[in-house]
């Protein structure tokens, strides 16, 4: 009895010092597993934090009363969350959103989209070179963020959108007069000569075109999208890239030919838009098809045989000036020419506008009839172009889609 007594003292001992033990060691456990878990927390959040620190430290050498970075729940706000209601629209970069701040300030905001491979390349370009530029004719960057995962550009609001928006709609086009036209034109063309040669830098924007000319409430040219412009230092005048980016349509032949840009890059599409403007017809396939050559051929063949004012936009009737009328195509087809060292500078171009008398120009030459590849493979058409896409050759005479995507990238010069 004495031993089966002391092996149940035993036995309650023994268990009892299990149960003590698991009293401690259990609320232990799960202090260090509610400690890991918070721990575990924390860095997940530290590291998201510092990601966002760094995306913000690699731009803040930018921030300035000029372009002052804007926090991501103010810009959230502003824009009811990016609500399908307060999209303007889309393009490369991704999608627009129109914005008001507390203070009553109507934006525009540019939201890089989480697809887009060149998008944060175009956001650094244009965020740094804004930051140097400052006119009239220019679009006004307000801000921009880089926060999270969120790449954003703020900018003035300008409600009468972008100057393709009007001149290629037959009905709204009918609200740009002879006078305003010549308004938009000259400011596009400030713009330029500003970037040329006025500003602090040289820059080549490389895409203009109507699309990327917005307009504010007094119809003031607005010079906008500067993901694919480039500086030129020094007395650099001209660089090459091995990539070509652009609008067909809008491209310099020696810069869809061989990667070649300069001023006179800017100053051919300047031309090209300088008729579009006149005509309110698009350089590219709409008037291919109609008249089987581009809007410049055909302007060029028509001012030979001085009929170029039957291109002019019907709409105009009589209110443009048929002296004035002629002075503003000249000078479009004087910068839409084919060799460089024949298109005039934009000082030269706001020179002859102030011109009364158009004869004292120089004759234009024929603009470019095709443009060739490096590969000898030939184009004909103002369709977007990334250095990969499909070209159209001499033979098919086929053509794409248009659309407002551009491909932004940065190349060393």
């Amino acid at each position: 009895m004495d031993s089966i007594s002391s092996i149940i003292t035993s036995t309650k001992h023994y268990f009892g010092q299990k149960w003590c033990i698991a009293a401690i060691v259990g609320p232990a456990l799960g202090f260090i597993l509610l400690v890991s878990t918070i721990l575990y927390i924390w860095w997940r959040l530290r590291s998201r934090k510092e990601k966002g620190g760094k995306q913000f430290d690699e731009y803040r050498p930018l921030t300035s009363n000029e372009l002052p970075f804007m926090d991501l729940a103010s810009i959230q706000e502003a824009t009811d969350n990016f609500s399908v209601e307060n999209k303007l629209g889309e393009g490369g970069f991704g999608p627009v959103y129109k914005g008001v701040l507390n203070n009553g300030t109507e934006i525009a905001v540019k939201r890089l989209s989480t697809k887009s491979k060149q998008g944060a390349i175009e956001f650094e370009n244009e965020v740094k070179l804004i930051a140097k530029l400052q006119h009239r004719n220019l679009v006004r960057m307000l801000g921009w963020c880089a926060e999270r995962e969120e790449k954003l550009l703020i900018y003035e609001y300008l409600p009468n959108k972008s100057l393709d928006a009007l001149l290629f709609d037959s009905e709204k086009r009918a609200q740009l007069d002879w006078n305003r036209r010549l308004q938009i034109i000259g400011g596009i063309a400030r713009g330029l000569l500003y970037l040329h040669e006025d500003s602090l830098l040289k820059v080549i924007h490389r895409d203009l075109k109507a699309s990327n000319v917005l307009l504010d409430n007094k119809m003031t040219a607005k010079i906008s999208d500067f993901g694919m412009a480039k500086i030129f230092g020094g007395e650099e005048n001209e660089a090459n890239t091995s990539r070509v980016v652009g609008t067909y349509g809008y491209m310099a032949p020696e810069y869809a030919m061989a990667g070649l840009f300069s001023v006179k890059s800017d100053v051919f599409s300047f031309g090209v838009l300088l008729l579009e403007v006149l005509t309110g017809q698009r350089n590219g396939k709409e008037h291919f098809e109609e008249y089987g050559q581009t809007l410049i051929r055909n302007m060029w063949h028509l001012w030979i045989q001085d009929k170029a004012l039957e291109l002019m936009d019907p709409l105009l009737g009589d209110s443009c000036p048929i002296n004035e009328a002629k002075k503003y195509i000249k000078i479009g087809l004087l910068c839409a020419q084919e060799n460089t060292e024949e298109r005039p500078t934009m000082s030269m171009v706001v020179h002859m506008f102030r011109s009364s008398d158009e004869t004292v120009f120089p004759e234009p030459s024929q603009p470019p009839t095709f443009m060739k590849h490096r590969d000898g493979s030939t184009f004909f058409n103002d369709n977007k172009v990334d250095g990969s896409s499909s070209s159209i050759n001499s033979q098919s005479l086929g053509f794409h889609s248009i659309n407002d995507i551009t491909i932004s990238e940065i190349e060393a010069r």
